[in-house]
């Protein structure tokens, strides 16, 4: 732990980055994210790519401003026009964002990788933790769930074309509109982005060592249709198993929760949306505008609970 008092999120827990303080109205946070292509196409890599960085800054409740890439590519055995095409992708995404691109670095690898190092900004009380939910807070989810296991079908040749857009475009959403329907809000205790440890594991993180519980209904957690059949095809992401592993002892499992709903839960997300924990009233108010804003898909999905303890009631 550090001892310097300017530093507000540091690496104590699971928090998406880090902030640090630099005048009484003023903090930066900090946050990087790079991985290999979940897709074919190397524009939409790209745009996913961003995507997926700034989202940590949103989830946090800041503005992220500037960005530096991060490119790892095999110059001798893949044609430069992919990384070209690949950046563009990514500075067309950034454009949108309102995000400025400062530099960069690039090295020589046999596996292609890109992202991000991002830096934003946020008041200091107005910093967003992955806990702090209190009793009777409801819980919003903003995106849809199943972008790992349509990933996985898309590299085993099985993936529609009408699923792989839908997953495309919700991996491309920005989570920028989501995050500013946040401002003004009263009652927004904690905050995160769904992405590799899957809704559950990210939602277990959320209530863990707390003197809260969590309760979650599974009918009401939006996903992709079509990934049933997928699932029963035996086209689960290897990170599955391993979110499943490190976190169903921490949930209570509906005796009448399918298994097939268990893979989506703890799917591995890129790019997915905001799990907002906030007062009851402010919950209903904040899907509303949702809607309205078209961010149709986001729903209440659970709510925070006394009981029990650090531990998350799956209900069906």
């Amino acid at each position: 732990m550090s001892s310097d008092p300017k530093l507000i999120v540091g690496m104590e827990h699971a928090e998406d980055a880090g902030v640090y303080q630099l005048r009484d109205d003023l903090a930066i946070i900090q946050t990087v994210d790079f991985f290999t292509p979940i897709v074919d196409d190397p524009y939409t890599f790209g745009q996913i790519a961003v995507t997926n960085a700034l989202s940590d800054v949103y989830a946090m409740g800041g503005k992220p401003l500037t960005a530096m890439n991060i490119v790892c590519f095999p110059i001798k055995t893949m044609p430069v026009h992919i990384l070209r095409d690949i950046l563009r992708g990514g500075m067309d995404k950034m454009h949108e964002a309102g995000v400025l691109l400062v530099g960069g670095h690039s090295v020589e690898d046999n596996e292609l990788k890109y992202g991000l190092s991002v830096t934003g900004v946020i008041h200091p009380d107005k910093v967003l933790l992955n806990r702090g939910g209190q009793v009777g807070d409801r819980m919003i989810l903003t995106k849809p769930l199943g972008t790992g296991i349509v990933s996985t079908a898309v590299k085993a040749g099985v993936a529609d074309e009408a699923l792989q857009a839908r997953s495309a475009r919700c991996m491309t959403t920005l989570n920028k509109q989501a995050a500013e329907l946040l401002e003004g809000l009263s009652t927004v205790h904690a905050c995160t982005d769904i992405t590799g440890f899957g809704f559950l594991g990210h939602a277990c993180e959320m209530i863990e060592e707390a003197n809260v519980g969590m309760r979650v209904y599974a009918s009401r957690v939006p996903y992709f249709p079509g990934l049933k059949k997928l699932l029963d095809d035996m086209i689960i992401p290897g990170g599955t198993a391993r979110n499943r592993r490190h976190r169903e002892p921490q949930v209570n499992i509906d005796p009448g929760c399918p298994d097939w709903m268990m893979d989506i839960l703890f799917d591995p997300q890129t790019a997915g949306g905001l799990l907002i924990v906030l007062g009851a009233a402010e919950a209903e108010e904040l899907l509303r505008k949702m809607h309205g804003a078209g961010i149709e898909e986001a729903a209440i999905v659970g709510e925070i609970t006394a009981e029990p303890k650090g531990k998350i009631d799956l209900v069906f």
